[in-house]
C-alpha cells in the first residue's frame, strides 16, 4: 500500500501544457477520481505516474521514492486500460497470468493469485475461455483481475468503463467501489463521467486544460464549488447560470438578472453586500426549482415567472425546461406536478442553496 504525490508536475508536448503545475497529495488506500472534459489532461498525468509519459517537470513520489527515472516495471503499479487489450489467443487464465509468468513467478504462486482474483471478480468459472467468448462486462473484469494478481501498490484505471452499455456501467462502479475496499489499495481513477467521480470516489481532482480546479470529497464539491468551472461540471444536470447584478433596495439585496430578480436570504446579504451593483453570475442546481404545490416546508423560497418550452418524464421526477426573459434553465420537479408545455407558471427558487460568482474572476463570492 502507498501514498502518491504529484509535486508542482509539469508535461508539454511541445508548445502545449498538457499538465500544468500538478499538486496533489493522495493518501494511502484513497480512492481519487481524476474528473474533466476531454484534453483536460487527466488520463496523461496517470501516464506519467504509470512511467509511460516522462513529466517535462516536478517530480512523482510513490511513498517516499521519486518515480521519475524508475522503470514503469519496477513502480509497483498496475494499470487497467479503456482498451481491455487482451491476448485473443490466450485463455482468461493465461491473461490473468501472463505477468506472473514473464516474473517467473511459482506455478504455484500464480494459481492461488489467479484464482482468488477470480473469485473476488465472480469470474472463476471463465477461466477456460477465449476473449471472444465473453461479454463486454466480462472481458473488462478480466482486465481487472490481471491488474489485481500483480498485488501492487497502486491501482490505476484509465476511463475503464468506456466501453460498457449504461446498465452494466452502473454495474460495474459498483463492483469496483466494493473492490477498492476489499482489497484497501490506493487506487487512482480517470473519467470524464462526473457521475461515476461522484458515486466512487472519496476525493475528487477536478481538471481542466491542464489545471487543477479543485480538489475535494464529492459532498463539498458539489456544495461549495470554487469556481464557475467546477459548478456547471460537476452536477446532472448542470447548475443553471444566468448573468446578474447585485442591486440592494432598501435593506435588502437583490440578484437582479434583467428577466427576473429574486431576494438574497437575510442571513447571507452580509457576505454579497460589498459586492453590491457589480456583475455576477447567479447560480442554481435544477434540483432547487420547485413546482410552489410541491416544494418542502424548510425552503428560503423566491417565486420566479416563466414559461414552461418543454418537459420530459423520468418517472420519478420530471425535467422541466423553462424561459425568464433571455434566460432558457431547467429544473428538477415533483412527478406530480401539472406544467405543461406552453404554460405561464411560477417556479420557486430555493435561495437557501444559491451560488454567486464574480463574472469576471468566476471565482466563487463566499
Amino acid at each position: 500500500m502507498a501514498s502518491v504525490t504529484y509535486d508542482h508536475v509539469f508535461k508539454r508536448f511541445g508548445d502545449v501544457v498538457a499538465v500544468n503545475n500538478l499538486d496533489i497529495k493522495i493518501e494511502d488506500k484513497e480512492f481519487l477520481v481524476l474528473v474533466g472534459p476531454s484534453g483536460c489532461g487527466k488520463s496523461t498525468a496517470l501516464r506519467c505516474l504509470a512511467g509511460l509519459e516522462d513529466i517535462s517537470e516536478g517530480q512523482i513520489f510513490i511513498e517516499d521514492q521519486v518515480v521519475n527515472d524508475v522503470a514503469p516495471k519496477d513502480r509497483d503499479i498496475a494499470m487497467v486500460f479503456q482498451s481491455y487489450a487482451l491476448y485473443p489467443h490466450m485463455s482468461v487464465y493465461d491473461n490473468m497470468a501472463f505477468g506472473l509468468k514473464l516474473r517467473k513467478y511459482p506455478k504455484k504462486e500464480i494459481k492461488r493469485r489467479v484464482d482468488e482474483a477470480a473469485d473476488i471478480l465472480g469470474i472463476e468459472d471463465l477461466l477456460e475461455r477465449k476473449p471472444r467468448q465473453l461479454s463486454g462486462g466480462q472481458r473488462q473484469r478480466v482486465a481487472v483481475g490481471r491488474a489485481i494478481v500483480r498485488e501492487p501498490k497502486v491501482f490505476l484505471l484509465d476511463e475503464p468503463l468506456s466501453n460498457l452499455d449504461a446498465k452494466l456501467r452502473v454495474q460495474t462502479r459498483t463492483e469496483i467501489t466494493k473492490l477498492h475496499k476489499r482489497l484497501a489499495t490506493t487506487f487512482i481513477y480517470v473519467t470524464h463521467d462526473q457521475v461515476e467521480a461522484m458515486t466512487m470516489a472519496s476525493r475528487i481532482a477536478v481538471m481542466n486544460q491542464g489545471i487543477l480546479y479543485q480538489l475535494d470529497t464529492p459532498q463539498n464539491l458539489y456544495d461549495y464549488p470554487d469556481n464557475l468551472f467546477v459548478a456547471g461540471f460537476i452536477g446532472s444536470p448542470a447548475m443553471n447560470f444566468f448573468e446578474a447584478t447585485l442591486k440592494k433596495d432598501g435593506g435588502n439585496l437583490f440578484v437582479d438578472t434583467g428577466g427576473f430578480s429574486v431576494k438574497i436570504p437575510d442571513e447571507r446579504k452580509d457576505v454579497y453586500m460589498p459586492h453590491e451593483g457589480k456583475a455576477v453570475v447567479f447560480g442554481i442546481r435544477p434540483e432547487d426549482i420547485h413546482d410552489p404545490k410541491y416544494e418542502a416546508p424548510n425552503i428560503i423560497g423566491e417565486k420566479v415567472e416563466g414559461s414552461v418550452e418543454v418537459t420530459e418524464l423520468m418517472g420519478n421526477e420530471i425535467f422541466v425546461f423553462f424561459k425568464s426573459g433571455n434566460y432558457d434553465y431547467v429544473g428538477r420537479i415533483d412527478p406530480r406536478t401539472d406544467f405543461k408545455m406552453g404554460d405561464k407558471v411560477q417556479a420557486t427558487f430555493n435561495m437557501a442553496n444559491m451560488h454567486i460568482f464574480d463574472k469576471e474572476t468566476e471565482l466563487a463570492i463566499r
